[in-house]
């Protein structure tokens, strides 16, 4: 029974070390539509703000950046023409997921 015991707890000794080892890659901004601004091409950059009284920060977008409507992946024109024509922007939430090492933007979704 002992020996059981040293086991799971020498088992348990090992895995804490490799839970410890998590970190974030990506960090996820909620905004308004109001408070964002699309590049105009691929390889451009994205502005947003995180707060009303908040500066915007600018972050570049790289081909690889997903432009996701409705849970689909479109291209960028597409989706900044259904954008454009969005009429209530303050309400209207976006989520902007970007990359922390790298910064760079790698999705940005809204559900109309």
């Amino acid at each position: 029974m002992k020996l059981k015991l040293l086991m799971i707890a020498a088992l348990l000794c090992m895995a804490f070390p490799a839970a410890a080892e998590f970190t974030s890659v990506e960090k996820a901004y909620e905004i308004a539509l109001s408070d964002l601004r699309l590049p105009r091409n691929k390889s451009g950059t994205i502005a947003f703000k995180e707060c009303d009284s908040c500066d915007y920060m600018t972050v570049r977008v790289g081909a690889e950046t997903r432009y996701t409507l409705n849970g689909k992946t479109v291209p960028l024109k597409k989706f900044r023409e259904a954008l454009s024509v969005v009429e209530n922007r303050d309400d209207q939430p976006v989520t902007v997921l970007r990359h922390i090492e790298r910064n760079q933007v790698t999705a940005v979704l809204v559900n109309l």
